[in-house]
């Protein structure tokens, strides 16, 4: 089969839907199928600006959300011809990753899966980029319901998504939890000090990591509020940031003020390929999300990386989280902003490492019997050949 996997976003990015259609294109390769990426970034870079992210600027400082949509619009109408452009390629399927992609590839006449990662109006709510109860939330979420409709068959990243997209659009869609690519995320302990010494880490000190993107649903401001009292237990902790978000201001405020210059570091966005040596040289991961304007975590790929590489992790009760973790059996689980129960947590690991080591094993052993991108590949081709013969 020849695939088209192709979203409304820059590919690749800082992200899991980056990391998603990455995954997804290795398992399908693997099974036979020929598989394209076609995303925002193929775009020309001063159309980009020009056309869509500047205008998307200056409507923001007019009214919040008309930026928004505005680049929405500007993004299908692109990839639109993007896709037209590349009919003599004569995919079977495409397989859109955004409810705006959607649009843009039944436009084109070929047959069209969509993939839902999230609650894209409440998570533009969320971020800032849309007001509550205004036209343009209004417009997001008919967009959605149209794009929901419109496809041949819906995927969603987890069951509450299903739910979701059964509420808003009476679709039935098909639940296909998120994965990773188990060849790539596994246990690489061993090489725990030369990826510390590359980085310039000291040998013996604790380290959590935060693989996150810093947005406010991923709660990345509660392990910096935990970390004071970490510190008087374990003053040798460091607590580093593997991601870009609007809450980096509000981030940095927190360590300015609690004066954590010297234990917490922010690295930015880093390359998904380097992710994994910094899963092998901490200690203990971190996944702290939270409810945010009604969006809670899908199925997070973090936390599934984490557990393939054979790292302790810690994340919120919330959401997908709940579904891929078993609390005191392959991880642990603490209450959303609950800053005492996170010190505990992670006071317990670093008292009780052994126990980290039994979590860590266990957790590998799930992922590699549930949440692997081979496996999933077979569901997603599976309901492609459903979808083809509608």
């Amino acid at each position: 089969m020849k695939i088209l996997l192709a979203t409304a976003y820059d590919y690749p990015h800082a992200g899991g839907l980056s990391t998603h259609v990455t995954t997804l294109k290795a398992g399908l390769e693997e099974l036979g199928h020929q598989v394209d990426i076609l995303s925002f970034s193929n775009v020309p870079a001063w159309k980009r600006k020009a056309l869509a992210q500047g205008p998307s600027f200056l409507l923001n400082k007019l009214k919040k959300g008309k930026g928004i949509v505005w680049t929405h619009k500007m993004r299908r109408k692109f990839l639109q011809g993007l896709i037209e452009a590349n009919k003599q390629k004569n995919y079977d399927l495409i397989n859109a990753q955004d409810p705006f992609t959607v649009l843009a590839a039944l436009a084109t006449g070929i047959p069209t899966v969509a993939t839902v990662h999230g609650y894209m109006t409440y998570e533009s709510i969320s971020k800032g980029s849309l007001l509550e109860n205004s036209p343009e939330e209004e417009y997001m979420k008919d967009i959605e319901v149209q794009a929901y409709r419109g496809a041949r068959k819906v995927i969603t990243v987890d069951q509450r998504l299903k739910e979701y997209v059964k509420e808003v659009s009476g679709i039935d869609a098909t639940a296909v939890r998120n994965f990773i690519d188990i060849h790539q995320f596994k246990p690489n302990k061993e090489k725990k000090q030369e990826f510390r010494k590359k980085y310039g880490l000291p040998a013996d000190d604790l380290i959590l990591f935060v693989p996150r993107r810093l947005t406010r649903k991923n709660g990345v401001i509660y392990p910096a509020l935990a970390l004071p009292k970490v510190l008087k237990e374990f003053p040798h902790t460091k607590l580093i940031y593997a991601g870009s978000g609007e809450a980096l201001e509000e981030l940095k405020e927190i360590v300015e003020e609690n004066h954590l210059n010297d234990h917490v570091i922010l690295l930015g966005a880093v390359p998904h390929n380097q992710i994994k040596e910094f899963y092998a040289l901490c200690d203990v991961v971190l996944v702290p999300s939270i409810h945010s304007a009604g969006v809670e975590e899908a199925t997070s790929i973090s936390a599934l990386e984490a557990m393939g590489s054979g790292s302790p992790l810690i994340a919120s009760a919330v959401g997908g989280l709940k579904e891929i973790v078993n609390h005191q059996e392959d991880g642990l689980l603490v209450e959303e902003k609950n800053i005492e129960e996170l010190v505990e947590s992670i006071i317990y690991l670093f008292q009780h490492p052994e126990k980290g080591e039994e979590f860590a094993a266990k957790a590998r052993k799930k992922i590699e019997s549930e949440y692997s991108h081979i496996a999933a590949a077979k569901k997603y081709e599976s309901v492609y050949f459903e979808a083809l013969k509608d």
